[in-house]
C-alpha cells in the first residue's frame, strides 16, 4: 500500500482555510435561522433581542464546546452539549432555509409580516417534532431489515445462510451500555450464521468505551464473527480496538479473510482496512484487497467487508460478489443524505456496481456526534443469501 512511511509524519494544518470555511459555516448555521425566525417576521423589539441574543450565545459557545469535547481535554460533557447543538442547529438551518423560501414568496405576493410570522411559527414547531422524534429514533434498538442477496456463484449447500450486519455502533460521548445489551440481544435471538461489523466501532479509547463494547463479547454466529476498522478507528486507536474485538472472541479481518465450508462447498467472507487507514499513521494498516484475497479459493464466492461503499471500485475490478459497508448512516439528519450519496455514491440498501458485483450499505445501528436520526432510520441488515445457480436449476 503506498505511503505508510509518508503519512507518518502528519502535515500542519492550514490554520487560515480551516478557519474560514468554519467561521463561515459557522455564520450560515445560525445567520439564517436568525434571519427567518427573528429578523423577517419582525417581532417586538423585546422578542426580537431575546431571539437574537439565543442564537448569538449559541453561536459563541459552541465552537467552544466542541473543542473542549472534542479536543484534547476530550470532556464527554461538553462533546455531548455541542454534538446535541450541531444536531438541532442543523435541523433549524434546513428547515429555515424551506421557511426563507416561502418568505420569499409571500413577500413577492405583498403579504405582511404576520405571514412571515406565522411562517416562523411553523418552522419552530416542525423543528421541535423532528428533533424529538429522531432523538427517539436513534435512541431506540434498531429495527431488523431483512433481504435476500442472490450470488450465482454460491453452492446450494450455503443457500440461506444469514449475515447479521452491524456498523456504525459508534460508542462515544453518550452512554449506551444498555442499549448494548438490548443490540446483542436482539441480533442473537435472529440467530444468524454469520455476524459481521463492518466498521466505526467506537469514539475515544478502548479505558473509555470498554463497558459499552463489552456486551459484543456475548455475540453469538454459528459460523463467524468478524469486525474490520472503519475511518473513526483511526482517530481512537486503531491497533488497540483491534486487539479489543480479538480479545471478545470476533476474528479481525485485517485485510485478510475466512474460508468457510459445507462438505466440497466453500464461501470466502473477507476484509479489508478503511480507505482512511493508509494516511493515519499507523504501521501496517492501509486497505489492501489483494492481501485480503490471497490464497482464497478462486472458484468459490466473495463477501468482502469494505468500510466505506466507495471502495467498491476495487471489489467491482476484483470481481467480488457481494460488498458490504456502512459509514453513511443513510445520511442520519435530513437532508444530509444528499451529500453523502453525492460523495460516497450509495446511501443504503442493495445496488449493483458492476456486472458480478453486488454492495449493500447499512444504515447502522448507531449514529455518530448528534443524538439524532431524521429520516434515516438505524437498522440490523439481516441478509439472507441465496444460491443462484439453485434457483435456475429450479
Amino acid at each position: 500500500m503506498t505511503g505508510a512511511g509518508r503519512s507518518a509524519r502528519p502535515r500542519r494544518p492550514v490554520r487560515g482555510p480551516f478557519a474560514l470555511v468554519a467561521g463561515t459555516v459557522l455564520i450560515l448555521l445560525h445567520g439564517v435561522p436568525w434571519s427567518v425566525l427573528v429578523l423577517a417576521p419582525a417581532w417586538p423589539a423585546w422578542l426580537f433581542w431575546v431571539g437574537t441574543g439565543l442564537l448569538v450565545a449559541a453561536a459563541v459557545l459552541f465552537p467552544v464546546a466542541m473543542v473542549r469535547g472534542h479536543g484534547r481535554r476530550a470532556q464527554d460533557g461538553w462533546a455531548v452539549a455541542g454534538d446535541t447543538w450541531l444536531g438541532l442547529v442543523w435541523i433549524l438551518f434546513a428547515w429555515s432555509v424551506v421557511g426563507g423560501l416561502v418568505d420569499l414568496a409571500l413577500l413577492v405576493a405583498g403579504a405582511g409580516p404576520a405571514g412571515r410570522r406565522w411562517v416562523a411559527v411553523a418552522v419552530l414547531v416542525v423543528v421541535v417534532v423532528l428533533a424529538t422524534w429522531g432523538l427517539v429514533e436513534a435512541r431506540r434498538v434498531p429495527r431488523v431489515r431483512r433481504r435476500e442477496v442472490v450470488l450465482d456463484r454460491l453452492d446450494p449447500a450455503f443457500d440461506g445462510v444469514t449475515i447479521a450486519l452491524l456498523a456504525d455502533t459508534h460508542y462515544g460521548p453518550i452512554d449506551r451500555a444498555r442499549w448494548s445489551i438490548r443490540l446483542v440481544d436482539a441480533v442473537n435471538r435472529l440467530d444468524p450464521d454469520i455476524v459481521a461489523h463492518a466498521g466505526d466501532l467506537a469514539d475515544g479509547s478502548v479505558d473509555r468505551r470498554r463497558a459499552q463494547v463489552a456486551p459484543l463479547g456475548i455475540v453469538r454466529a454459528s459460523l463467524a464473527q468478524v469486525y474490520i476498522t472503519g475511518n473513526h478507528e483511526y482517530f481512537s486507536g486503531a491497533v488497540p480496538w483491534v486487539e479489543h474485538m480479538a480479545g471478545l472472541e470476533w476474528t479481525v479481518l485485517h485485510n485478510r479473510h475466512l474460508v468457510l465450508s459445507r462438505g466440497d462447498a466453500q464461501l470466502v467472507v473477507a476484509g479489508v482496512d478503511d480507505r482512511t487507514a493508509a494516511g493515519s499513521g499507523v504501521p501496517g494498516h492501509g486497505a489492501d484487497l489483494t492481501a485480503a484475497l490471497a490464497g482464497a479459493p478462486p472458484d468459490a464466492p466473495v463477501v468482502l467487508l469494505a468500510h466505506q461503499p466507495k471502495q467498491v471500485s476495487a471489489a467491482v475490478a476484483a470481481r467480488v460478489d457481494l460488498q458490504l459497508s456502512g459509514h453513511t448512516h443513510g445520511g442520519q439528519i435530513w437532508p444530509f443524505h444528499l451529500l453523502v450519496r453525492a460523495e460516497q455514491g450509495a446511501l443504503h440498501g442493495l445496488t449493483r456496481p458492476g456486472e458480478h458485483t453486488q454492495l449493500y450499505t447499512t444504515r447502522g445501528v448507531g449514529f455518530w456526534g448528534p443524538p439524532f436520526r431524521v429520516f434515516a432510520p438505524s437498522e440490523i441488515s439481516l441478509l439472507v443469501l441465496r444460491s443462484g445457480s439453485r434457483r435456475r436449476g429450479g
